[in-house]
């Protein structure tokens, strides 16, 4: 059982803890660095903590269209499903679905040993980050052996913490691009009703946004009346 990987990866899931979480959430538009310190006790000594220290990179978290929803979540599934795409498709704007991506940024790694108890250890880690001051710092209980598998527990976390203000955060970049591009269209309708060189920009600035169908019927009458 010992040499079963999925064994070892979730004894190394359920036996890790996140004692001092970031302050600060994600970043929606960005990259953010997490710091993180991992205290674990040597498999075979007495009384040796090891101390890892490193950098977890999280990507700017990406919306998943409808399309890449039917995909994910009809994969496998009947024909009985289409009608629940289909639902997924009329409600996409009700929806907000983001994609989180983590790396462990080897090159930032760096570990040391003390002779102490685990519980000493972790409590004078938390003190060094609080000192610190550092808001994406993360202090973590776990295993020595697979060490990484520990930080998907901070991974889960970093998300729960974070998810609803990044939804925010898109949903009013979204609104401030909808009301934007609604005065743009405006202006362009506005200019191509006075000059007729003005139309083909229109029709540009529509076609682009892929709304030419949803103000057709208006931009073929700026059209004849031009003529």
């Amino acid at each position: 059982m010992k040499n079963d990987p999925q064994f070892d990866f979730w004894y190394a899931v359920n036996n890790t803890e996140v004692v001092s979480a970031p302050e600060r959430r994600l970043e929606t538009f960005g990259t953010t660095l997490v710091n993180y310190h991992l205290v674990t006790e040597l498999m075979d000594s007495v009384n040796k903590v090891r101390v890892r220290v490193g950098k977890l990179k999280a990507f700017r978290p990406e919306i998943v269209m409808p399309a890449s929803i039917d995909e994910m979540m009809l994969d496998g599934f009947g024909h009985d499903a289409r009608n629940y795409a289909d639902w997924l498709h009329k409600h996409a704007q009700e929806m907000q679905i983001l994609k989180y991506g983590f790396k462990v940024q080897k090159q930032e790694i760096h570990d040391y040993i003390l002779t102490d108890s685990l519980e000493t250890v972790v409590n004078r880690v938390k003190s060094e980050v609080l000192e610190q001051g550092d808001p994406l710092g993360a202090v973590l209980v776990g295993v020595d052996r697979p060490w990484e598998v520990c930080l998907l527990k901070l991974m889960v976390e970093l998300v729960q913490h974070s998810v609803a203000a990044n939804i925010q955060d898109i949903r009013q970049l979204q609104r401030d691009h909808k009301t934007h591009l609604h005065q743009q269209i405006e202006q362009a309708f506005l200019a191509a009703s006075r000059d007729s060189s003005k139309i083909q920009e229109l029709a540009d600035i529509l076609r682009k946004n892929g709304i030419f169908e949803h103000y057709e019927d208006r931009f073929f009458s700026v059209v004849r009346t031009s003529k």
